[in-house]
């Protein structure tokens, strides 16, 4: 280890590192809201349009994320999509990560026992307060651990960025690892910089967790 280096670069590495922070929240969120559109589309009694949505589900988890970002960065101006490095990796993420997030919603409202559905129905909710007061907090909490773990997952995935010269952690690092021949010194920067961010999101999501359930918790018991 070379103390001297690692400080020569640091402001570097940081920088990197808050660019994949802006990656992965951006293309979490992203991935989030349409994973949770689909999830919503994936219910409505329309054949056609479900088998649509299972296709785009099962081609963006069957196929490498890699592969993904290179159609959508290098591929997407032959259909006039014209996207900037950081453009495409954050749609890359959103794109790769609804996939998943459409399957973990998906999860959610099948947990929620059918006796709930049917105890509303019958006492004259209508459908919109049902799916808002009975199966939406009941699916958010069968899905909230699921979501914390895909979030980890997506935070690891923002390294395959950097081959479309997002200018994140692991690009960075490549680059202070060819320009001082000390390959340890900027693996070492880069995995304690995951660890951290893994650190935080594990314990925020911990937290997250208990408190939609008590919260959830105490509007059922209101209720």
């Amino acid at each position: 280890m070379n103390p001297d280096v690692l400080l020569r670069y640091l402001p570097s590495l940081i920088s990197g590192f808050g660019v994949t922070i802006f990656c992965w929240s951006a293309g979490g969120v992203l991935g989030m809201m349409l994973g949770f559109a689909i999830a919503l589309a994936r219910r409505a009694p329309f054949p056609p349009l479900q088998w649509a949505l299972r296709v785009f589900i099962e081609v963006f988890r069957g196929t490498p994320f890699l592969m993904q970002l290179f159609l959508l960065y290098s591929g997407g101006p032959y259909i006039g999509l014209k996207l900037s490095a950081t453009a495409a990796g954050v749609l890359g993420l959103g794109l790769y990560s609804s996939a998943y997030f459409a399957e973990i919603f998906r999860a959610g409202f099948a947990s929620v026992p059918r006796g709930q559905i049917e105890a509303a129905t019958s006492v004259g909710m209508a459908p919109i307060d049902t799916m808002l007061r009975v199966a939406l907090p009941a699916a958010l909490i069968a899905a909230v651990p699921s979501i914390v773990n895909m979030l980890i997952v997506l935070s690891k995935e923002t390294v395959v960025l950097s081959i479309i010269t997002v200018p994140e952690l692991m690009y960075q690092m490549q680059t202070m690892a060819a320009e001082t021949f000390t390959a340890f010194d900027a693996i070492f920067a880069m995995a304690v910089f995951y660890w951290l961010l893994v650190e935080v999101v594990s314990r925020i999501g911990a937290r997250v967790e208990a408190r939609v359930t008590a919260f959830l918790a105490a509007e059922g018991a209101r209720a």
